[in-house]
């Protein structure tokens, strides 16, 4: 999953587990908060990833 602000960008995969792929600068900070949001809705980003890609 791609994550872009106004400070950088960041990839995060979903699947096995949450992991950042890469960051381009953003700070720990905000990793950290992207990385919450992930978890908190991981289900719901890859249902949308499977209904997007799959169908």
């Amino acid at each position: 999953m791609h994550v872009l602000g106004p400070d950088g960008e960041a990839k995060f995969w979903l699947e096995p587990e949450i992991e950042l792929a890469k960051n381009h600068q953003l700070s720990d900070i905000q990793l950290s908060k992207v990385k919450k949001i992930v978890e908190d809705h991981r289900d719901e980003l890859i249902s949308a990833w499977d209904s997007y890609f799959r169908n």
